[in-house]
């Protein structure tokens, strides 16, 4: 279809959803009790897709906390490619934020929890496809939105959508400052535990000390980082890295600690993965082992999530390249970012992947805003990616 008019982004209504947005709560209840979680989000957002004529679903991920899958049926897809645009709906806890769901304008500024993390990126998905459907523009093939669930948490929402869906490439529209981040850091979380032997403090022939042995192996940790880890490098995204996250063990001052448990947080470079940060902790616990027969002690790779690295000769991110030196002030600049995302299990299904978003500051922190222009400018670059990428009559 060809198009009635320019693509033009409606600043106000982008302002308008964005508030509307921030104003629910959408906590994630994983990360603490009371969360209200996704559904009258997933609710809202899904009104706001039916309103231009999307085919929408929700989609459970867990009791009441849905995925939005919304479609704009291409025109002729076998003449273009399918984009998937991808954002989540949860946040984390307000903390001390002041009126955390009551959107506060300041300027250029809007203020709450969510805005930035990322509730700015959805607005901009919404919109982008609301200036297409103003100017009389289909796109050939098909457009997908998707607003996930649980992304603060386990990710449960795009993996679902990973599984499910397909798409010739994806843009999570994550805030990165209207950069285009091609790279992004993995995690893994080990829970390491050690074994010892109760028996009364007095009684130093009989116990073993399960504390002790852990303290061996934060030791071993400290070394493995400052002389391993410290020589590996990616050139967007510095070195890979761990730390100790959470520590426990003993029944009391007048026992020896029968076990000990520590978990442990592994920040991937991209290539790391699951199995040979595995293989690292298990070498490490080998060698504490052979030092001391009595040393007892388990690894266990509780979750992990691999890093993203896409090329920037890839057809998406070409598009996307074009469309902010199109539309976006100053030249396109290529980032990686430390943080882990959803994109990557996207990139994992097989859709490459990569991530463009809004501007702002305070990713998880008491003061959290989103700098509205740049929202805008998300939302006009997002629509002309779909236009040359898709492919438009």
């Amino acid at each position: 279809m060809a198009a009635s008019g320019p693509v033009s982004v409606n600043a106000a209504a982008v302002l308008d959803l964005l508030k509307t947005l921030v104003a629910i709560p959408s906590v994630n209840p994983s990360l603490g009790s009371g969360g209200a979680g996704e559904g009258e989000i997933a609710r809202c957002l899904a009104g706001a897709c039916e309103r231009l004529g999307l085919e929408v679903a929700l989609e459970e991920v867990a009791p009441g906390r849905p995925n939005v899958i919304a479609v704009l049926p291409g025109a002729d897809p076998p003449r273009g490619r399918s984009l998937l645009l991808n954002g989540h709906t949860d946040t984390v806890g307000a903390g001390a934020m002041e009126a955390p769901f009551s959107p506060l304008l300041q300027g250029d500024r809007l203020y709450g929890r969510g805005v930035f993390d990322m509730k700015c990126g959805l607005a901009a998905m919404v919109e982008a496809v609301a200036a297409l459907r103003r100017a009389g523009i289909r796109p050939r093939g098909d457009v997908i939105l998707t607003f996930a669930a649980d992304e603060e948490h386990a990710s449960l929402g795009t993996a679902a959508i990973a599984r499910t869906r397909r798409a010739d490439a994806a843009i999570v529209t994550e805030p990165t400052q209207l950069r285009i981040c091609i790279a992004h850091k993995g995690f893994a979380w080990v829970m390491m535990r050690t074994a010892g032997r109760a028996a009364h403090g007095s009684d130093h022939a009989a116990g073993i000390d399960a504390i002790a042995h852990m303290g061996r192996i934060l030791s071993a940790l400290e070394r493995f980082d400052r002389e391993v880890l410290a020589g590996r490098s990616h050139p967007l995204l510095g070195r890979p890295s761990l730390h100790a996250s959470l520590i426990s063990g003993g029944e009391g001052p007048s026992t020896y600690p029968p076990s000990c448990e520590l978990g442990v947080e592994r920040r991937t470079l991209p290539g790391e993965t699951r199995e040979s940060v595995r293989a690292e902790f298990e070498a490490l616990l080998d060698r504490l082992r052979r030092d001391d027969p009595l040393f007892q002690a388990t690894t266990e790779i509780v979750i992990a999530r691999p890093g993203l690295e896409v090329d920037r000769g890839t057809p998406i991110v070409r598009a996307l390249h074009a469309a902010v030196e199109r539309h976006v002030t100053r030249p396109p600049e290529y980032v990686g970012q430390a943080a882990w995302f959803d994109a990557a299990l996207l990139a994992e299904a097989g859709i490459p992947a990569v991530i463009f978003g809004p501007s702002g500051a305070g990713w998880h922190a008491a003061v959290e805003y989103v700098d509205l222009p740049s929202v805008a400018a998300c939302a006009q670059v997002l629509a002309q990616v779909i236009i040359d990428f898709c492919g438009a009559d």
